[in-house]
């Protein structure tokens, strides 16, 4: 257990499953007491359970995020039962994939009205507790705007929007003592993956196996992640050790984003 981080207290939106209990998880482990908050109270309780068998405080707050008032209701909950915040995972959200000649004016404001909308007016409400304690802000964003593609058209620029969003952030963060970065997954092995490998399964008539090996080729990747990946990047990033990270966004995807090319120069 890393010293630093025992007794910080920790945020996590979308903390239910997947990638955000990962990330809750893995910063119970580093010493840090989590506030869990999601839309399924059942889900909260779970993962809070799992906390306090780490030895870790958790306290749940249900909500859904993209109610205009609950994001100040969130952060008075965290007020309410640890009295300070340390760092801010904002990973809540996802996007339709989709035609876009087909899909509503409702489909793109679902996709901005969580994934973007709701963390700004939670890093508003935050940001006085944060700058308290010199704290940290990390969202999980996604490799979506770096390899735009025509069916995730609502997640590559929801994904664009909040990287903006984090890099102006970190602006203001470097005046007020708090540290501000985004981290990009590729393609983790999550519930909404399974949903994918079943279609491929169904359309190709692969197994399991075959199926996952022939998505990864397509992608060209060393493997698929799992949220301990992720979540091992946020450890990092919230500890001592990243502490120079800032402003900063991180890929962590087996590749799947192509490298940056250099200039040559006579």
């Amino acid at each position: 257990m890393e010293e630093e981080l025992r007794g910080k207290v920790v945020l996590v939106t979308g903390s239910s499953q997947g990638i955000g209990r990962g990330i809750a998880l893995e910063l119970a482990r580093a010493g840090c007491d989590v506030v869990l908050t999601g839309r399924g109270e059942d889900k909260l309780k779970a993962v809070s359970a799992e906390i306090v068998s780490l030895g870790r405080k958790a306290a749940i707050h249900a909500a859904d995020l993209t109610a205009g008032a609950e994001p100040a209701g969130l952060v008075a909950a965290v007020e309410r039962s640890f009295g300070h915040l340390d760092i801010l995972v904002c990973n809540a959200g996802s996007a339709r994939r989709g035609n876009f000649l087909t899909m509503s004016d409702q489909d793109w404001d679902d996709g901005f009205e969580l994934k973007f909308f709701a963390h700004v007016r939670l890093c508003r409400q935050v940001w006085p507790l944060l700058k308290k304690t010199g704290g940290s802000i990390v969202f999980i964003s996604g490799i979506g705007a770096r390899t735009p593609v025509a069916d995730y058209m609502i997640g590559a620029t929801v994904i664009g929007a909040s990287l903006a969003f984090m890099k102006a952030l970190a602006e203001i963060g470097k005046k007020d003592g708090i540290q501000v970065n985004t981290v990009n997954p590729g393609s983790v092995d999550t519930d909404r993956f399974q949903h994918r490998l079943a279609i491929i399964m169904k359309k190709t008539g692969l197994g399991e196996a075959e199926a996952i090996e022939q998505h990864r080729k397509e992608l060209d990747i060393t493997r698929f992640g799992t949220p301990a990946d992720v979540a091992g990047m946020v450890r990092f990033i919230v500890s001592s050790k990243g502490g120079w990270v800032h402003g900063s966004a991180i890929d962590i995807d087996g590749g799947q984003v192509g490298p940056l090319r250099m200039m040559a120069y006579d």
